[in-house]
C-alpha cells in the first residue's frame, strides 16, 4: 500500500524496528501535556512519543485518560498546558481537518461509519478532502474534476486491496451495514489510511472480537507497518494484542504515565497491577 513514505523502516532482529546504530526520528511527541475538565484532571504532564516505523500500545484502566490522549492529539480537545508536535511541527491550536492533512488519522473505540453508504464510498468519502474541485467545478464537472475522481476510484481500491478478501471484490457495491462488525473495524481503518496518513490512531481495534478476530486483528496491525510503512499510537485492553504488537508500551492512570518499556516490564510493574488490580490485590501477586 503507497501514499505514505517511499521506504520501509528497516527492522531489527527483536522484531522491532530501527536497529541500534539507526537514528530514530520522533514522528510524534507529546511534552508535559495536561488538561483538565472542571476540577478533574485526566491528563496530567504528560510527555510520550512515538518514533517513526514504531508500534507504542497506551494501556490502563477505565478512566486513565486514553481516548482523552487521542482527542488532545487530533485537535478535538486542546490541551490546558503542554507542547505536541508532529515531527516538530506544533499541532495544538490546529483544527482537526488541519491535523488529518497533516498525516494524522484515528479510528474511535465506537465504530464511526457511514452505514448508509457502499464499503468503497466509506474509504473515498475520507480522500474527498485532498480534492481541489468545489462546488461550480463539480456541478459543472470539468476534467479537472473528473480526473480527481478517478484518482479517489482508485485510491480507494488500493486502500481496499490491502485488506484482501475481506474488503474487495462484491463487497466494495455493499453498504457497510452488511459487513461483519470485524470487517467494519477494517473498513474503519481503511478510511482512516484514505487521508493519506503518516501516523494512525486505533483505539480499541479489538474491542468487540472473538479469539480469532483479535488474532487477526493483530496480525493486521503488524502488517500495517510492516507492508503499508505506517507508524501506530494504539489504545488497547487486550494484553495478548499489546504484547503481540508493541514495540513499546506507556502505562497510563488517572491522567499520568505510571510505566514505560517493553511489555514485559510494564505488565509486571508493581504500579501497573495496582492501578489494574488495586492495592489489596496486588499486594497479594
Amino acid at each position: 500500500m503507497t501514499g505514505v513514505g517511499s521506504t520501509e523502516p528497516a527492522r531489527s532482529g527483536g522484531g522491532g524496528f530501527a536497529g541500534a546504530g539507526a537514528e530514530k526520528v520522533k514522528l510524534l511527541e507529546l511534552k508535559h501535556v495536561a488538561k483538565a475538565f472542571g476540577g478533574l484532571q485526566v491528563i496530567d504532564g504528560l510527555d510520550l512519543h512515538v518514533d517513526e516505523g514504531e508500534i507504542v500500545s497506551v494501556i490502563g484502566p477505565n478512566g486513565a485518560g486514553k481516548t482523552t490522549l487521542f482527542n488532545l492529539v487530533t485537535g478535538v480537545y486542546e490541551p490546558d498546558a503542554g507542547e505536541i508536535e508532529l515531527e516538530g511541527r506544533p499541532l495544538v491550536g490546529l483544527a482537526p481537518h488541519e491535523i488529518t492533512r497533516l498525516g494524522v488519522a484515528r479510528t474511535f473505540q465506537t465504530l464511526r461509519l457511514f452505514l448508509n453508504m457502499t464499503v468503497k464510498e466509506n474509504v473515498m468519502a475520507a480522500a474527498f478532502g485532498r480534492t481541489h474541485a468545489g462546488v461550480v467545478r463539480s456541478i459543472l464537472r470539468t476534467p479537472g474534476m473528473r480526473r480527481e475522481e478517478r484518482e479517489i476510484h482508485a485510491l480507494a481500491e488500493e486502500k481496499l486491496a490491502f485488506f484482501g478478501q475481506r474488503l474487495m471484490g462484491y463487497r466494495w457495491d455493499q453498504p457497510a451495514y452488511s459487513l461483519s462488525y470485524a470487517n467494519r473495524r477494517r473498513l474503519e481503518i481503511a478510511r482512516a489510511t484514505a487521508t493519506g496518513a503518516r501516523i494512525l490512531l486505533l483505539d480499541e481495534p479489538a474491542a468487540g472480537m472473538n479469539p480469532k478476530e483479535t488474532h487477526e486483528i493483530t496480525e493486521l496491525i503488524g502488517q500495517l507497518r510492516t507492508d503499508g510503512g505506517y507508524t501506530i499510537l494504539v489504545i488497547e485492553h487486550d494484553m495478548h494484542v499489546v504484547e503481540g504488537i508493541s514495540d513499546r508500551v506507556v502505562a497510563l492512570d488517572h491522567g499520568i504515565k505510571i510505566a514505560e518499556g517493553t511489555f514485559g516490564a510494564v505488565a509486571t510493574d508493581p504500579r501497573v497491577v495496582e492501578a489494574y488490580l488495586g492495592t489489596k490485590a496486588a499486594a497479594t501477586k
